[in-house]
């Protein structure tokens, strides 16, 4: 990982303007959007359409290069819905789509370049047609790896996970791990065992505010403006 050159009031204001970028741009977008969200690079965020629902403490990371796209467009009217819970990971490149509905529960963990789509958005014989269309049910804790597949009708059961670049076309039991194309139970997780979900991680949020501050702080301890300048022309 590359040192961050940066001095600390130079990154508390970029984080700051990110912030107000969330606030000023993609808060009137969202039908819902919790308290305690976190976005990296939220220029990089395209919201489509409504309603589009974001839980408390949410972490959304775009980049320029994988966009965040979460897109709303209703097979008929009154559908077409895109409900995330609580304390959400959504990774670079995740796409979600809803043409009827699509809910993901909380504590879900979503890999980078992640699709899911309700919807074929065309006939196999009318092309002209938006397909065929059903919701999506994601419980909670779930863990999507990257590149995978979700598409419409399917539900995941609570705690399980799904495999990198599997194509998901069936529903998922719960307490399982699923893989490949079409994704299928390659192990069952025992129940009887304690999961810590991402909630546990903001147990005390203001105390986790204050130590990502510090750690910043700790990071970027002497780090001079004129020394990022130079870190910039001359990296």
């Amino acid at each position: 990982m590359p040192k961050d050159h940066r001095p600390y009031f130079i990154k508390k204001a970029y984080l700051d303007f990110q912030s107000f970028y969330v606030r000023r741009f993609l808060r009137p977008q969202f039908e819902v959007l919790g308290k305690g969200y976190v976005f990296m690079k939220p220029w990089h965020v395209e919201i489509f359409g409504a309603p589009v629902e974001l839980g408390n403490y949410a972490v959304v990371i775009a980049t320029g290069d994988n966009k965040v796209r979460l897109s709303v467009w209703p097979k008929r009217q009154n559908q077409g819905r895109i409900q995330i819970g609580d304390f959400s990971l959504i990774c670079p490149g995740v796409r979600i789509s809803s043409a009827s509905e699509i809910v993901i529960g909380d504590s879900c963990m979503i890999a980078s370049k992640v699709y899911i789509t309700d919807c074929d958005w065309h006939g196999v014989y009318n092309r002209i047609s938006i397909g065929k269309a059903a919701p999506i049910k994601i419980n909670d804790n779930v863990w999507i790896g990257d590149s995978a597949i979700i598409c419409k009708g399917v539900t995941i059961g609570e705690n399980s996970v799904v495999g990198a670049g599997a194509v998901v076309v069936n529903s998922i039991p719960a307490y399982t791990v699923a893989a490949g194309n079409p994704a299928r139970v390659v192990k069952s997780l025992d129940p009887q065992k304690p999961f810590t979900p991402r909630s546990r991680w903001y147990s005390d949020p203001a105390r986790l505010v204050k130590e990502f501050d510090q750690w910043d702080r700790d990071i970027l301890r002497g780090n001079t403006l004129l020394g990022w300048l130079r870190s910039i022309v001359s990296p």
